[in-house]
């Protein structure tokens, strides 16, 4: 993989306000991929006014000098025109004033500042009985043993390092060891197919991968080298990764940068469907990420240095779990409690045992806290649990009302963010405020609101025009934090970020008086199962390449437990035999579990608009209604 030439401009703050006007832009990283000249930013200072304008007066008139007069009133024009332009343009800011993101430093070194001061204070532990644990002095020496190992077998800045471990208490260590190389992290979910995992090493270029026994038949026929963690002798061919580390401590030598690391290079490169179309590369860089971390953490006071204890049980292949959940909690030297795969009774006794006290969940897990019988088993009346967070699918509020109901000193919030946008995006409880109190909470059926250094605008999807509070529009984000591209994918980058830096979401929502913003549709079309991303189109290609599938169409329906479940609508070739259950079995065969159709029907067409598009939104509706009719 060739390193990208990525500078990351500084934020640019204007005098805090929650609504700015156009003329208070933000300068984006993102905006290096659009070309196009900006626009010259005039003052709205009639005293700074002429100053400007006699600059670009010089640049574009050289026949003839205009006189002070004509300046002036060619800037009485200009700044009209730009008034004009602020009250047509709605940007709003968070309530909070901006936070400082510190320059030269990259995630690693980010994160485990100050960690000396807690070399013996556990970092990692797994929930499992008799797991794995590492203190932050191992967290420490490891990660630099493991960037010193990938220097020596030839890993340089900019090459992708695929990583298909399940959650486990090095996986941190793994990560932010490559980051440490100059290389660039890309997490995989260990338990996709095959031919998944192979498509996002080749994709990446990725010059190793790093699995243990879960997924190392997946990965060893992928044609790259594999660092194998854990019982080595079950994984022939792959490089130890204990003998890796002990020959890095041999050479004794310290990471050498061949190519010192900057800011504003590549660090992450986890994949993300977007808002359209199947899994494409999200390149991350450094600023990036330190920039979303500085956000969203504005919040934590230095009391809670060293105290909180967070659940590791969202998936750290997914840029929540390794940025939001290990990062953040690794930066103010907290303790990850680190869970593989959700079962009940093992999580309310981590609960329980190691004191957690933030949980970030979805909702199926909260639907089983409070409905399984299980739980009856354990005395959750003395829990440190403070609050537990939901991100990756909407909670429903009947499940909302029986978890407070439950456990009345649990805090829920609701976030939201994106990959695109390094992680957590809105957040639902802040800092304090002179006139609001020590603690700010948005609204409980809201996402949340902005979070300091971010420009946030809903736009008429027709139009492009920004709206006003209170008038959903399509959701667009502008920050330091706004990826640098999708790798390789030119065209899909310039449909995301527009030519002013802004990240356009897919998403529907607006912002009420109050700051807060609500989600309430979806312009993209991907379907949220137990909060994993599930790409229709992905599945409507797999579907399509079998031989008796004329035409086909995938879509989300509600469900209690998992948020939503694809389900599909499928025109059977004539003459054919095969079942229903044929199909969604062949569909199985090719995909990860959580890909799984849970529901196929045989139709005679597939309702499409006069450009193509299919009704996805029609099709679902008389899904729904043909099987109330059945039922009934």
């Amino acid at each position: 993989m060739t390193q990208p030439n990525l500078t990351c401009t500084p934020l640019a703050l204007a005098p805090h306000k929650n609504c700015v006007t156009a003329a208070s832009r933000m300068p984006s990283p993102s905006s290096r991929h659009h070309p196009s000249p900006r626009p010259l930013l005039l003052s709205t200072n009639a005293k700074a006014a002429p100053s400007l304008l006699l600059a670009t007066a010089l640049a574009t008139n050289t026949t003839r000098q205009p006189t002070t007069s004509s300046l002036l009133r060619m800037g009485d024009a200009a700044i009209a025109a730009a008034r004009e332009e602020e009250e047509a343009e709605h940007i709003f800011r968070s309530r909070f004033p901006p936070v400082a993101v510190p320059d030269d430093v990259t995630v690693p070194e980010f994160v485990l500042a100050g960690a000396e001061a807690y070399a013996d204070k556990v970092a990692l532990v797994e929930a499992a009985p008799g797991g794995r644990s590492y203190t932050y002095g191992e967290v420490c020496r490891d990660v630099a043993r493991f960037a010193r190992a990938l220097r020596s077998v030839g890993v340089r800045k900019g090459h992708v390092v695929v990583v298909a471990l399940p959650n486990l208490a090095v996986y941190p260590v793994v990560s932010l060891g490559i980051m440490s190389a100059g290389a660039v992290f890309s997490g995989v979910n260990p338990r996709a197919v095959a031919a998944e995992i192979r498509k996002q090493v080749e994709d990446s270029e990725a010059k190793l991968v790093v699995a243990n026994e879960v997924a190392y038949d997946k990965v060893k026929g992928a044609g790259v080298p594999v660092i194998g963690i854990g019982d080595v002798e079950r994984m022939p061919g792959a490089i130890s990764w204990d003998e890796l580390l002990a020959a890095a401590d041999r050479t004794g030598a310290p990471v050498v940068a061949l190519d010192p690391v900057q800011q504003s290079d590549l660090c992450a490169l986890p994949y993300s469907s977007g808002t359209t179309g199947v899994s494409k590369g999200v390149m991350l860089s450094h600023r990036n990420l330190v920039s979303n971390l500085c956000s969203s953490m504005f919040a934590v006071g230095q009391e809670l240095l060293g105290q909180v204890v967070t659940l590791g049980l969202m998936p750290f292949f997914h840029i929540y779990g390794i940025t939001g959940i290990c990062c953040s909690t690794l930066r103010h030297k907290g303790t990850v409690v680190v869970m593989d795969r959700f079962d009940l009774r093992t999580f309310l006794g981590a609960l329980v045992t190691h004191r957690v006290m933030f949980a970030p969940l979805v909702p199926p897990v909260m639907l089983a806290m409070v409905k399984s019988p299980v739980a009856d088993e354990f005395d959750l009346s003395g829990l440190a649990l403070r609050s537990v967070m939901t991100a990756a699918a909407p909670l429903a509020p009947d499940l909302l009302a029986a978890f407070q109901n439950k456990f009345p000193g649990v805090q829920v919030e609701e976030a939201y963010g994106l990959t695109e946008h390094s992680c957590i995006t809105l957040t639902h409880a802040g800092g304090g405020d002179p006139q609001k109190g020590p603690v700010q909470i948005a609204k409980k059926n809201s996402v949340g609101f902005i979070l300091p250094n971010l420009e946030v605008k809903f736009i008429d999807p027709d139009t492009g025009r920004s709206l006003p509070k209170n008038t959903p529009g399509e959701v667009c984000v502008r920050s330091q934090a706004v990826m640098q591209g999708y790798y390789r994918q030119k065209e899909e980058t310039e449909r995301t970020i527009d030519d002013k830096g802004w990240l356009h979401t897919g998403d529907v929502g607006y912002i009420d008086d109050d700051g807060d913003v609500f989600i309430v549709d979806r312009i993209k079309e991907l379907i949220k199962y137990k909060g994993f991303q599930v790409a229709p189109a992905e599945l409507e290609a797999i579907l399509l390449s079998h031989p008796s599938v004329e035409d086909a169409a995938v879509f989300g329906l509600p469900d209690e437990e998992a948020g939503e479940v694809p389900v599909s609508c499928v025109v059977r070739r004539r003459g054919a035999s095969e079942s229903e259950a044929d199909m969604m079995a062949y569909v199985a065969a090719r995909v990860a579990s959580y890909k799984k159709l849970r529901l196929l029907r045989f139709v005679d067409a597939i309702p499409k608009s006069v450009s193509g598009k299919i009704l996805r939104r029609q099709l679902r509706d008389e899904f729904v209604k043909n099987a109330k009719t059945a039922a009934a």
